[in-house]
């Protein structure tokens, strides 16, 4: 009886301090969304006093599209999971974030801004889908070769190898390789073709993000990490010498 009171007791105390937690837990995610709401707000005022198109709904759809993702991955992994590859680089793509940051930049930029081009936006155009399938791709084969990185989100190189019982490590990097080099030609096919619904600056910039992967997640022993410290230091430095004293 002792035994069961104290078992008891242990398991309240538990709950307890699980309800304390989600308690927090609301008060954070209240305080990140109001900043996440004000700031896509801001950003959208700015936009359409800029170039005549208040983009809020489409930015709120990407943010809300990511959110999701993320949703699916914590249920994979509260369930201990492991989807199917493509299931899980449909997801990935998403929960990359890149289309989030691609339909910002579009409206920002400010051109070709129409009904046309934001239907196409807010649809997860294949110039938004294989630039976020070039990172996805990348960083999970980073994830994979990086032993220091105990990350508990999967990776592509996992699930894969999961579903194909015989496929070593090595073919299976092979394989992710090859998926990289064809969502590459099919990005470069979709950037070259005419007419397309995007202004030139927007496609250049969406190959930009792309070329800018391999650098941002090449773990091995190269020098990329430190170029990338260096480029974003000079970066630094150029934008404060612009800023007006």
């Amino acid at each position: 009886m002792g035994r069961w009171m104290t078992s008891l007791s242990s398991q309240k105390q538990s709950m307890n301090g699980t309800s304390q937690l989600l308690i927090s837990y609301r008060g954070s995610m209240k305080i990140s969304l109001k900043a996440l709401f004000d700031t896509t707000e801001s950003i959208s005022t700015n936009i359409f006093e800029k170039h005549g198109w208040n983009p809020l709904e489409s930015l709120q759809k990407s943010w809300k599209k990511l959110c999701n993702a993320f949703l699916v991955e914590a249920k994979w992994f509260a369930h201990g999971e492991f989807p199917k590859s493509e299931e899980y680089l449909r997801n990935g793509i998403v929960s990359s974030g890149v289309h989030v940051v691609l339909v910002h930049m579009f409206f920002l930029l400010g051109q070709g801004i129409n009904k046309e081009t934001v239907d196409f936006v807010d649809g997860f155009p294949p110039i938004i889908t294989l630039t976020a399938m070039i990172l996805r791709l990348w960083d999970d084969l980073g994830t994979a070769k990086d032993e220091n990185q105990d990350g508990n989100d999967g990776s592509y190189l996992e699930c894969y190898t999961r579903e194909h019982s015989n496929m070593t490590v090595e073919r299976a990097r092979e394989h992710v390789s090859q998926l990289i080099c064809d969502a590459w030609k099919k990005l470069n096919r979709e950037c070259l073709s005419r007419p397309s619904p995007f202004s030139s600056i927007f496609t250049k910039a969406c190959l930009n993000v792309a070329r800018m992967i391999p650098l941002m997640y090449s773990y091995d022993d190269s020098p990329s990490q430190e170029s990338l410290k260096e480029l974003m230091r000079s970066l630094a430095a150029h934008l404060e010498s612009q800023q007006p004293h």
